[in-house]
C-alpha cells in the first residue's frame, strides 16, 4: 500500500530525509521510531502528499505522490503531531466540515460522522467547542477526522501524546482494530506502545534508516545481549571465568566489580556460583541485566 523508494528530502544544504527505503502492506501496523529531528515527521508529510520530496519516489496504493497528490490524500488519512483544529468549531460541526471536504454528502456524511464519533468516545463531547475539550479529546477529533473518508492508509504522528493512560489504552485497541484491514504507520516516543502494537519497525537517525525488522527480531536483538554483573571479596583472576562455557566477555571494573558478558539464551550464573565455590572465590553479588529495547534504541541512534 505504501512503498517508498530512495527518498531525499533537503532543506537548504540539510539532508533532513535522506535516501530512505522501506514498504508497507495491508494488515501491517509499522512502528515508525527515531528521535526528535531524525525526519520521521518530514517523511510522513511526503508520504500524505502535503510535502514533496526533493529526490526518490513515494506511492500510495499505486499512486504517486507527485503526480497524483490528490489521489495520494484521498487513500490516506493523517493524523500530524501538532493536531491542527478549529478551536471556534463544534466538535459534530467540524466532522460534518472534514467529511464534506472528502466529497461526503448528505445522509452518507452524517452517518459516517456518526460511526467515526462512537468510534472514538466522542459521544458525550461532540456538541462541545473544540477549544473546550482537554487535550485527550482533541486527539480523538483528530483521530476522527483521519478516519471520516474510510482511508485504507493511516498515518498517525504521536497518536497518543496528551492521553491519559486509559485513553492511551482505547487508542492502541483502536488502533489495533484498525490495522486488520488497513495499512497503518504511526510513530511515537513510547517504546512500549511499539511491542503492544506493531508487526514490524523503521528506525531512522539523522535522515538515515538504521533498522528495519520485525518487532519478534528486535526482541531477539535486546534479548541476545546479556550483562552479569559480579562482585567479589578480593579482586580474581578473571581467565577461568572467560573459559566458562556461553560467557563471551569479562571487563574489569572498579570495587572488585566484573561486568560478564554471555551470548543470546546462556543462564550462566550457575556456573559462575559454581566456579566461585571451586576457585575459592567469596561472592558477594550476582545480578543479571537483560537489554532493554530502549537500550537497542539507544545503540541505534547514537
Amino acid at each position: 500500500m505504501v512503498e517508498i523508494q530512495n527518498l531525499t528530502k533537503n532543506f537548504g544544504t540539510q539532508a533532513a530525509v535522506n535516501d530512505i527505503s522501506f514498504s508497507v502492506g495491508k494488515g501491517e501496523i509499522l512502528g515508525f521510531l527515531g528521535p526528535n529531528g531524525a525526519g520521521k515527521s518530514t517523511t510522513m508529510k511526503i508520504a500524505t502528499g502535503y510535502l514533496p520530496p526533493s529526490a526518490g519516489t513515494v506511492r500510495v496504493a499505486g499512486h504517486d505522490v507527485l503526480a497524483e497528490p490528490l489521489e495520494v490524500r484521498r487513500q490516506v488519512g493523517y493524523l500530524p503531531e501538532h493536531n491542527p483544529l478549529y478551536l471556534d468549531m463544534y466538535v459534530h460541526e467540524y466532522l460534518e466540515f472534514i467529511g464534506s471536504v472528502h466529497g461526503l454528502k448528505g445522509g452518507d456524511r452524517r452517518r459516517r460522522v456518526a460511526a467515526m464519533v462512537d468510534r472514538v468516545g466522542l459521544g458525550r463531547e461532540q456538541n462541545k467547542q473544540i477549544g473546550a475539550l482537554s487535550k485527550g479529546y482533541r486527539q480523538r477529533v483528530g483521530l476522527a477526522q483521519a478516519l471520516i473518508h474510510d482511508p485504507g492508509v493511516l498515518i498517525l504522528d504521536e497518536p497518543t501524546t496528551g492521553l491519559d493512560p486509559n485513553q492511551i489504552g482505547e487508542i492502541r485497541t483502536l488502533i489495533r482494530e484498525l490495522g486488520e484491514n488497513k495499512t497503518v504507520i504511526f510513530s511515537t516516543h513510547i517504546l512500549p506502545e511499539v511491542t503492544a502494537l506493531c508487526t514490524r519497525v523503521v528506525i531512522i537517525n539523522r535522515g538515515q534508516l538504521v533498522a528495519d525488522s520485525s518487532v519478534s527480531e528486535l526482541g531477539a536483538r535486546a534479548a541476545g545481549d546479556t550483562l552479569i554483573r559480579a562482585e567479589f571479596e578480593q579482586a580474581i583472576d578473571p581467565a577461568p571465568l572467560r573459559a566458562l562455557p556461553g560467557i563471551t566477555s569479562v571487563e574489569i571494573a572498579p570495587q572488585n566489580m566484573y561486568h560478564i558478558r554471555a551470548s543470546a539464551g546462556a543462564d550462566v550464573r550457575g556456573a559462575i556460583s559454581r566456579l566461585a565455590a571451586q576457585e575459592g572465590w567469596v561472592l558477594l553479588g550476582l545480578r543479571q541485566e537483560e537489554q532493554s529495547l530502549e537500550q537497542v534504541f539507544q545503540s541505534l541512534t547514537k
